[in-house]
Protein backbone atom coordinates (compact mmCIF):
# COMPACT_ATOMS: atom_id res chain seq x y z
CA UNK A 1 0.00 0.00 0.00
CA UNK A 2 1.31 3.43 -0.93
CA UNK A 3 0.06 6.40 1.09
CA UNK A 4 0.98 9.62 -0.65
CA UNK A 5 -0.97 12.07 1.47
CA UNK A 6 -1.44 10.68 4.95
CA UNK A 7 -0.25 8.10 7.41
CA UNK A 8 -2.70 5.26 6.82
CA UNK A 9 -1.05 2.87 9.23
CA UNK A 10 -3.59 2.06 11.96
CA UNK A 11 -3.29 3.98 15.21
CA UNK A 12 -4.12 2.70 18.63
CA UNK A 13 -4.20 3.64 22.25
CA UNK A 14 -5.23 7.32 22.27
CA UNK A 15 -8.99 6.85 22.58
CA UNK A 16 -10.28 7.18 26.09
CA UNK A 17 -7.19 8.90 27.46
CA UNK A 18 -8.04 11.47 30.18
CA UNK A 19 -8.34 14.91 28.52
CA UNK A 20 -6.13 16.64 31.09
CA UNK A 21 -3.33 14.13 30.50
CA UNK A 22 -3.52 14.68 26.74
CA UNK A 23 -3.62 18.46 27.22
CA UNK A 24 -0.54 18.35 29.43
CA UNK A 25 1.29 16.23 26.89
CA UNK A 26 0.24 18.56 24.07
CA UNK A 27 1.47 21.59 26.01
CA UNK A 28 4.81 19.96 26.78
CA UNK A 29 5.29 18.83 23.20
CA UNK A 30 4.31 22.19 21.73
CA UNK A 31 6.69 24.06 24.02
CA UNK A 32 9.54 21.69 23.23
CA UNK A 33 9.16 21.61 19.46
CA UNK A 34 8.19 25.26 19.19
CA UNK A 35 11.36 26.21 21.03
CA UNK A 36 13.41 24.08 18.64
CA UNK A 37 11.86 25.68 15.58
CA UNK A 38 12.52 29.14 17.01
CA UNK A 39 16.11 28.29 17.93
CA UNK A 40 17.09 26.86 14.57
CA UNK A 41 15.15 29.43 12.56
CA UNK A 42 17.06 32.15 14.41
CA UNK A 43 20.37 30.46 13.56
CA UNK A 44 19.27 30.15 9.94
CA UNK A 45 18.47 33.84 9.71
CA UNK A 46 21.78 34.89 11.31
CA UNK A 47 23.62 32.53 8.95
CA UNK A 48 21.81 34.02 5.95
CA UNK A 49 22.89 37.52 6.96
CA UNK A 50 26.46 36.37 7.54
CA UNK A 51 26.55 34.79 4.10
CA UNK A 52 25.24 37.96 2.52
CA UNK A 53 28.14 39.92 4.03
CA UNK A 54 30.69 37.23 3.20
CA UNK A 55 29.64 37.11 -0.46
CA UNK A 56 30.99 40.62 -0.99
CA UNK A 57 34.54 39.27 -0.63
CA UNK A 58 34.06 35.91 -2.36
CA UNK A 59 33.84 34.89 -6.03
CA UNK A 60 30.41 35.04 -7.59
CA UNK A 61 28.54 31.74 -7.53
CA UNK A 62 26.26 30.53 -10.35
CA UNK A 63 22.65 31.65 -10.13
CA UNK A 64 20.41 29.09 -8.49
CA UNK A 65 17.74 27.93 -10.95
CA UNK A 66 14.87 25.77 -9.63
CA UNK A 67 13.53 23.06 -11.90
CA UNK A 68 9.94 23.11 -10.76
CA UNK A 69 7.69 24.84 -8.23
CA UNK A 70 9.01 26.19 -4.95
CA UNK A 71 6.94 25.88 -1.76
CA UNK A 72 6.24 29.14 0.05
CA UNK A 73 7.11 29.67 3.69
CA UNK A 74 3.48 29.21 4.69
CA UNK A 75 3.33 25.80 2.96
CA UNK A 76 6.58 24.67 4.56
CA UNK A 77 5.51 25.80 8.02
CA UNK A 78 2.17 24.02 7.59
CA UNK A 79 3.99 20.81 6.65
CA UNK A 80 6.26 21.09 9.70
CA UNK A 81 3.19 21.56 11.90
CA UNK A 82 1.58 18.52 10.27
CA UNK A 83 4.75 16.48 10.86
CA UNK A 84 4.71 17.45 14.54
CA UNK A 85 1.00 16.57 14.80
CA UNK A 86 1.71 13.10 13.39
CA UNK A 87 4.66 12.75 15.76
CA UNK A 88 2.50 13.62 18.77
CA UNK A 89 -0.25 11.29 17.55
CA UNK A 90 2.24 8.42 17.60
CA UNK A 91 3.14 9.35 21.18
CA UNK A 92 -0.55 9.47 22.12
CA UNK A 93 -1.04 6.08 20.46
CA UNK A 94 1.74 4.60 22.58
CA UNK A 95 3.99 3.78 19.64
CA UNK A 96 6.95 5.54 21.24
CA UNK A 97 7.54 7.81 24.24
CA UNK A 98 7.55 11.58 24.36
CA UNK A 99 10.69 12.69 22.46
CA UNK A 100 13.60 14.27 24.28
CA UNK A 101 14.86 16.45 21.44
CA UNK A 102 16.92 19.47 22.36
CA UNK A 103 18.18 18.27 25.72
CA UNK A 104 21.57 19.95 25.42
CA UNK A 105 22.66 21.80 28.52
CA UNK A 106 22.97 25.60 28.20
CA UNK A 107 26.75 25.20 28.11
CA UNK A 108 26.55 22.61 25.31
CA UNK A 109 24.10 24.74 23.37
CA UNK A 110 26.28 27.84 23.58
CA UNK A 111 29.41 25.89 22.60
CA UNK A 112 27.66 24.23 19.65
CA UNK A 113 26.15 27.51 18.52
CA UNK A 114 29.55 29.18 18.56
CA UNK A 115 31.08 26.29 16.61
CA UNK A 116 28.28 26.54 14.07
CA UNK A 117 28.88 30.23 13.41
CA UNK A 118 32.67 29.76 13.30
CA UNK A 119 32.16 27.26 10.50
CA UNK A 120 29.86 29.47 8.40
CA UNK A 121 32.70 31.41 6.69
CA UNK A 122 34.54 28.19 5.77
CA UNK A 123 31.40 26.68 4.28
CA UNK A 124 30.75 29.91 2.35
CA UNK A 125 34.33 29.87 1.01
CA UNK A 126 34.04 26.28 -0.20
CA UNK A 127 30.69 26.98 -1.84
CA UNK A 128 32.06 30.05 -3.65
CA UNK A 129 35.28 28.37 -4.80
CA UNK A 130 33.89 24.87 -5.36
CA UNK A 131 36.32 23.40 -2.82
CA UNK A 132 34.78 20.05 -1.93
CA UNK A 133 37.83 17.77 -2.10
CA UNK A 134 39.75 18.93 0.97
CA UNK A 135 39.05 15.65 2.77
CA UNK A 136 40.31 13.65 -0.21
CA UNK A 137 43.55 15.63 -0.09
CA UNK A 138 44.44 14.12 3.24
CA UNK A 139 47.07 11.41 3.18
CA UNK A 140 47.13 10.37 6.80
CA UNK A 141 45.10 7.92 8.82
CA UNK A 142 41.62 6.61 8.22
CA UNK A 143 40.86 8.54 5.03
CA UNK A 144 43.24 6.38 2.98
CA UNK A 145 41.14 3.26 3.53
CA UNK A 146 37.76 4.83 2.72
CA UNK A 147 35.94 4.60 -0.62
CA UNK A 148 36.65 7.46 -3.00
CA UNK A 149 33.00 8.55 -3.18
CA UNK A 150 33.01 8.98 0.61
CA UNK A 151 36.11 11.19 0.82
CA UNK A 152 34.43 14.50 0.03
CA UNK A 153 33.29 17.58 1.89
CA UNK A 154 29.60 16.77 1.60
CA UNK A 155 27.48 19.90 2.17
CA UNK A 156 30.81 21.81 1.99
CA UNK A 157 31.13 20.97 5.70
CA UNK A 158 34.51 21.10 7.38
CA UNK A 159 36.27 17.70 7.58
CA UNK A 160 33.49 15.88 5.75
CA UNK A 161 32.63 12.86 7.89
CA UNK A 162 36.12 12.48 9.28
CA UNK A 163 36.45 14.40 12.53
CA UNK A 164 34.83 14.61 15.94
CA UNK A 165 34.30 18.32 15.39
CA UNK A 166 32.20 17.50 12.34
CA UNK A 167 30.32 14.78 14.23
CA UNK A 168 29.43 17.06 17.13
CA UNK A 169 28.25 19.81 14.82
CA UNK A 170 26.46 17.79 12.13
CA UNK A 171 23.05 17.32 13.79
CA UNK A 172 22.90 21.00 14.70
CA UNK A 173 23.71 22.00 11.12
CA UNK A 174 21.01 19.71 9.73
CA UNK A 175 18.45 21.07 12.17
CA UNK A 176 19.28 24.62 11.07
CA UNK A 177 18.61 23.48 7.50
CA UNK A 178 15.32 21.78 8.41
CA UNK A 179 14.07 24.25 11.04
CA UNK A 180 14.39 21.79 13.91
CA UNK A 181 12.24 19.10 12.28
CA UNK A 182 14.99 16.52 11.59
CA UNK A 183 14.39 14.27 14.58
CA UNK A 184 10.63 14.19 13.95
CA UNK A 185 11.25 13.13 10.34
CA UNK A 186 13.50 10.30 11.53
CA UNK A 187 10.94 9.17 14.09
CA UNK A 188 8.38 8.44 11.38
CA UNK A 189 10.34 5.22 10.84
CA UNK A 190 9.42 4.17 14.39
CA UNK A 191 5.76 3.92 13.36
CA UNK A 192 6.20 0.80 11.19
CA UNK A 193 8.91 -0.38 13.60
CA UNK A 194 6.40 -0.35 16.48
CA UNK A 195 3.93 -2.36 14.40
CA UNK A 196 6.63 -4.91 13.58
CA UNK A 197 7.54 -5.35 17.24
CA UNK A 198 3.92 -5.83 18.32
CA UNK A 199 4.15 -9.29 16.78
CA UNK A 200 7.59 -10.21 18.14
CA UNK A 201 9.58 -10.65 21.32
CA UNK A 202 11.83 -7.57 21.27
CA UNK A 203 14.63 -9.49 22.94
CA UNK A 204 14.85 -11.83 19.95
CA UNK A 205 14.75 -9.19 17.22
CA UNK A 206 18.00 -8.65 15.29
CA UNK A 207 18.23 -5.01 14.23
CA UNK A 208 20.88 -2.92 12.45
CA UNK A 209 20.89 0.77 11.52
CA UNK A 210 23.05 1.50 8.47
CA UNK A 211 24.99 4.77 8.27
CA UNK A 212 23.90 5.41 11.84
CA UNK A 213 26.02 8.55 12.18
CA UNK A 214 25.79 9.88 15.72
CA UNK A 215 22.81 7.63 16.51
CA UNK A 216 19.96 9.76 15.15
CA UNK A 217 17.60 6.78 14.72
CA UNK A 218 19.32 4.11 16.82
CA UNK A 219 19.02 6.20 19.99
CA UNK A 220 15.24 6.87 19.76
CA UNK A 221 14.61 3.28 18.65
CA UNK A 222 16.29 1.86 21.75
CA UNK A 223 14.50 4.43 23.92
CA UNK A 224 11.15 3.52 22.38
CA UNK A 225 11.59 -0.24 22.61
CA UNK A 226 13.25 -1.02 25.97
CA UNK A 227 14.10 -4.67 25.26
CA UNK A 228 15.41 -4.15 21.75
CA UNK A 229 19.09 -4.48 20.91
CA UNK A 230 20.57 -2.72 17.93
CA UNK A 231 23.79 -2.43 15.97
CA UNK A 232 24.84 0.90 14.53
CA UNK A 233 26.98 0.64 11.41
CA UNK A 234 28.95 3.51 9.91
CA UNK A 235 32.15 4.21 7.98
CA UNK A 236 33.18 7.13 10.17
CA UNK A 237 35.04 6.26 13.35
CA UNK A 238 34.63 9.81 14.72
CA UNK A 239 30.87 9.71 14.21
CA UNK A 240 30.66 6.30 15.89
CA UNK A 241 32.63 7.63 18.84
CA UNK A 242 30.07 10.39 19.32
CA UNK A 243 27.24 7.86 18.86
CA UNK A 244 28.67 5.75 21.69
CA UNK A 245 28.76 8.82 23.93
CA UNK A 246 25.20 9.81 23.11
CA UNK A 247 23.76 6.29 23.35
CA UNK A 248 25.68 4.65 26.21
CA UNK A 249 23.31 1.69 26.35
CA UNK A 250 24.36 -1.92 26.82
CA UNK A 251 21.77 -2.74 24.20
CA UNK A 252 23.69 -0.76 21.56
CA UNK A 253 26.72 -2.06 19.70
CA UNK A 254 28.67 -0.46 16.86
CA UNK A 255 30.66 -1.62 13.89
CA UNK A 256 32.75 0.23 11.32
CA UNK A 257 31.80 -1.09 7.89
CA UNK A 258 30.41 -0.18 4.48
CA UNK A 259 26.70 -0.49 3.76
CA UNK A 260 27.59 -2.09 0.41
CA UNK A 261 29.52 -4.86 2.19
CA UNK A 262 27.57 -5.70 5.33
CA UNK A 263 29.26 -7.80 8.03
CA UNK A 264 26.11 -9.81 8.81
CA UNK A 265 25.20 -13.37 7.90
CA UNK A 266 22.63 -14.05 5.20
CA UNK A 267 19.03 -14.13 6.48
CA UNK A 268 20.12 -13.00 9.94
CA UNK A 269 18.36 -9.66 10.60
CA UNK A 270 14.71 -8.91 11.29
CA UNK A 271 14.92 -5.17 10.71
CA UNK A 272 17.39 -2.98 8.83
CA UNK A 273 17.05 0.79 8.76
CA UNK A 274 18.87 3.68 7.15
CA UNK A 275 18.35 7.43 7.37
CA UNK A 276 19.58 10.02 4.84
CA UNK A 277 22.03 7.56 3.28
CA UNK A 278 20.85 6.88 -0.27
CA UNK A 279 21.02 10.44 -1.61
CA UNK A 280 24.75 10.45 -0.77
CA UNK A 281 25.54 7.24 -2.65
CA UNK A 282 26.50 6.88 -6.32
CA UNK A 283 23.84 4.96 -8.29
CA UNK A 284 26.03 1.86 -8.54
CA UNK A 285 26.54 1.78 -4.76
CA UNK A 286 22.83 2.27 -4.09
CA UNK A 287 22.15 -0.93 -5.97
CA UNK A 288 24.82 -2.78 -4.04
CA UNK A 289 23.38 -1.58 -0.71
CA UNK A 290 19.87 -2.71 -1.64
CA UNK A 291 21.21 -6.12 -2.66
CA UNK A 292 23.11 -6.40 0.64
CA UNK A 293 20.04 -5.44 2.67
CA UNK A 294 17.97 -8.06 0.88
CA UNK A 295 20.70 -10.62 1.50
CA UNK A 296 20.98 -10.11 5.26
CA UNK A 297 17.26 -9.75 6.01
CA UNK A 298 15.33 -12.78 7.12
CA UNK A 299 12.30 -13.79 5.05
CA UNK A 300 9.52 -11.48 6.17
CA UNK A 301 12.03 -8.95 7.51
CA UNK A 302 11.66 -5.20 7.02
CA UNK A 303 13.84 -2.49 5.54
CA UNK A 304 12.93 0.90 7.06
CA UNK A 305 13.96 3.78 4.84
CA UNK A 306 14.14 7.53 5.51
CA UNK A 307 15.61 9.94 2.99
CA UNK A 308 14.83 13.04 0.97
CA UNK A 309 11.64 13.32 -1.01
CA UNK A 310 12.05 12.37 -4.65
CA UNK A 311 10.74 14.22 -7.67
CA UNK A 312 6.98 13.78 -7.84
CA UNK A 313 6.47 12.62 -4.24
CA UNK A 314 5.11 16.05 -3.33
CA UNK A 315 5.08 18.12 -6.54
CA UNK A 316 5.05 21.44 -4.67
CA UNK A 317 8.58 20.63 -3.44
CA UNK A 318 10.10 19.58 -6.77
CA UNK A 319 11.79 22.93 -7.38
CA UNK A 320 13.22 23.05 -3.87
CA UNK A 321 14.69 19.57 -4.30
CA UNK A 322 16.37 20.62 -7.54
CA UNK A 323 17.92 23.64 -5.81
CA UNK A 324 19.47 21.65 -2.97
CA UNK A 325 22.45 20.20 -4.90
CA UNK A 326 23.10 23.65 -6.38
CA UNK A 327 23.55 25.13 -2.89
CA UNK A 328 25.36 22.24 -1.21
CA UNK A 329 27.94 19.76 -2.37
CA UNK A 330 25.69 16.76 -3.01
CA UNK A 331 27.18 15.06 -6.08
CA UNK A 332 24.70 12.17 -6.18
CA UNK A 333 21.52 13.98 -5.14
CA UNK A 334 20.19 14.74 -8.63
CA UNK A 335 20.41 11.09 -9.68
CA UNK A 336 18.71 10.09 -6.42
CA UNK A 337 15.74 12.37 -7.15
CA UNK A 338 14.66 10.19 -10.10
CA UNK A 339 15.89 6.82 -8.87
CA UNK A 340 13.21 4.13 -8.97
CA UNK A 341 13.73 2.90 -5.43
CA UNK A 342 10.53 0.89 -5.39
CA UNK A 343 11.60 -0.92 -8.56
CA UNK A 344 15.17 -1.49 -7.39
CA UNK A 345 13.94 -2.96 -4.13
CA UNK A 346 11.36 -5.13 -5.92
CA UNK A 347 14.13 -6.50 -8.14
CA UNK A 348 15.78 -7.68 -4.92
CA UNK A 349 12.67 -9.26 -3.41
CA UNK A 350 11.87 -6.23 -1.23
CA UNK A 351 8.28 -5.07 -1.70
CA UNK A 352 7.23 -1.57 -0.68
CA UNK A 353 4.41 -1.93 1.86
CA UNK A 354 4.14 1.68 3.07
CA UNK A 355 5.37 5.12 2.08
CA UNK A 356 4.50 8.57 3.40
CA UNK A 357 6.00 12.03 2.97
CA UNK A 358 7.26 13.66 6.15
CA UNK A 359 7.96 17.34 5.46
CA UNK A 360 10.94 17.11 3.03
CA UNK A 361 11.53 13.39 3.63
CA UNK A 362 10.00 10.16 2.42
CA UNK A 363 9.57 7.32 4.89
CA UNK A 364 9.01 3.81 3.61
CA UNK A 365 8.93 0.18 4.65
CA UNK A 366 10.04 -2.60 2.31
CA UNK A 367 9.38 -6.22 3.25
CA UNK A 368 11.32 -9.24 2.12
CA UNK A 369 9.17 -12.01 0.75
CA UNK A 370 8.55 -15.05 2.88
CA UNK A 371 7.29 -15.72 6.38
CA UNK A 372 8.89 -13.86 9.27
CA UNK A 373 10.81 -15.79 11.88
CA UNK A 374 9.38 -15.28 15.37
Amino acid sequence: MRAADDDSRPSRGSRGRPPLLSLARLSRYTLQQGSRVALYTLHSEVMRRMNRRLQKDLPDTPEVVPDGPLPGQRRMLADIVRLFAEDLRAVEDGLYPMPTDGTMSPRELIATSRAFFRDVPDVARRRATGAHQEVNGRTEGLADALPRYYRQNFHFQTDGWLSEDSARLYDFQVDVLFSGATAAMRRRALVPFAEILRKKDQRKVAYADLACGTGGLLHPALAAFPRLRGTGLDLSEPYLKVARERTPSRRASYVTAMAEDLPFADNSLDVVSCVFLFHELPPRIRRQVIAEVAQVLKPGGSFLFVDSLQTGDVPAYDGLLSVFPQLFHEPYFTSYLREDLTGLCADNDLQESWMVPAFVSRVAEFRKSGHSVQ
